[in-house]
Parts: structure tokens; C-alpha cells; sequence
């Protein structure tokens, strides 16, 4: 260790008490987190890009300090969905110090885990007063049945008005109309169960049918269009 001369001349002053960081919620237990390995944690989080043209949804379950799972949605650029590929093999097994200083190859990627280790580190995880956090594939449960994302998908105009394009349900086959053409229902398609049916050896028709339904009062529709062409 390198001092200046001012300070080797100096003479020692002791110090006073030192108590330490404060303690930070880990998985139901109050620790005072000195090392990488203290932090434990399930969240979620949001990174954007620096053009503002894509935004990454990231969730990582940090067990000791590593990234045992991670799921990486993307939405935007094309290329983002590529960069999310490779970020699903760079992240799992690497600390969140480690993870935080890599190149997970897209802009909202590495914003997204700038998000994530700040709300890691403070103790603000989903799992913060949670015993033991939640088990490895609690991050895939998310996305439910068919393991396909949340997306929201709208579309409007002042001359034509609103399109539903895509709801969590699914993707959107057709829009109800009221008599005064306001949106009242909508039918759906839940892609993820349509294409299990397919792998299962199910008639595709038939799969898209059995995966179809419906929201709302659309048996009440005094008219019916079609949000893509309609």
C-alpha cells in the first residue's frame, strides 16, 4: 500500500465504533452483506436501449451470489431476440458482480442487469421476506402455459380507431362491435397450447379451434371484423 507523505506524517487517531452495513431483507432473513455471495433473490426488471428502439423484461434467481436462472424477454429490434439467446448462456452460473461487468451483447439487455443488481444489492428482490426465496424454475413459471411472454400488442388511429393485436390471452383473431362500433369482446388464439396440441399429433385446424376463445361480450357483437384487415 502506497501512502502520500502528508499522510505518513500523520499520527494515528482512533477510530470510533463501526457498525457494520445495515442489514438488507435476503429470502426472510436480515443479513449484513459484506461479500457477493451474502446476496440471494428472485426479481424482475426493465433495461431500454440507447436509441429507446427495444426494452429487455430480465428475472434472475440469485442463489449466493449466483445467477441460477435467468429468463430474458425482449421486445423491439429483430437483433435483440438473437442478443437475448446469447445472454441465456452468458448469465446462469456467473455472480451478479460478474454479470454486471459482461457484455450480454444488447444495450437494454445490460441495462436491464445495471436495474436488476442495484435492486439485488439494496434488498428490494420479490423474494425479500420470502423463507428460502423460490426454487430454480420459478422464473419460467411466469410465463405460464405454452411458456410464451405477456405481450400486448395495440394499435390506433383518429381516423379508424383502435386494433387489438395481441393480448396475454393471445393473438387476436377477431374484435366485437356494438351498435355504436365500440370494442365489447374479442376472440382469441393461445399460440403456445395451439402448437403443444400440433407436437402432441393433433389436426392443426382442429388444434386451432380447441385453443380458440373468447372475451368479453362477444356472443352480444352487432358486429364482427377482423383487427388486421378489417
Amino acid at each position: 500500500m502506497m501512502y502520500s507523505r502528508e499522510v505518513e506524517e500523520m499520527c494515528v487517531v482512533a477510530k470510533g465504533p463501526n457498525h457494520g452495513s445495515a442489514p438488507i431483507p435476503v429470502e426472510g432473513r436480515w443479513v449484513q452483506s459484506k461479500e457477493v455471495t451474502d446476496i440471494s433473490g428472485l426479481t424482475h426488471g426493465v433495461g431500454w436501449c440507447a436509441p429507446q428502439q427495444g426494452a429487455c423484461k430480465l428475472t434472475l434467481n440469485v442463489k449466493d451470489g449466483i445467477i441460477e436462472e435467468a429468463l430474458i424477454e425482449t421486445i423491439g429490434c429483430s437483433g435483440m431476440t438473437h442478443s437475448a439467446a446469447m445472454a441465456s448462456e452468458i448469465l446462469p452460473g456467473k455472480t451478479i458482480l460478474e454479470a454486471l461487468n459482461t457484455d450480454l451483447v444488447c444495450d437494454a439487455i445490460n441495462t436491464a442487469m445495471r436495474e436488476l443488481f442495484l435492486q439485488i444489492v439494496y434488498g428490494r428482490t420479490q423474494t425479500a421476506f420470502s423463507e428460502d426465496g423460490l426454487p430454480i424454475g420459478a422464473g419460467l413459471e411466469d410465463l405460464g402455459k405454452g411458456l410464451r411472454s405477456q405481450v400486448g400488442t395495440m394499435y390506433g388511429t383518429v381516423a379508424k380507431g383502435p386494433r387489438y393485436l395481441e393480448m396475454a390471452e393471445g393473438y387476436i383473431t377477431e374484435t366485437a362491435l356494438d351498435a355504436d362500433g365500440e370494442i365489447i369482446g374479442y376472440k382469441f388464439v393461445h399460440l403456445g397450447k395451439m402448437m403443444e396440441f400440433v407436437a402432441k399429433g393433433m389436426e392443426a385446424n382442429e388444434a386451432l379451434v380447441k385453443a380458440t376463445g373468447q372475451y368479453g361480450r362477444f356472443d352480444e357483437a352487432v358486429r364482427v371484423i377482423d383487427p388486421r384487415h378489417n
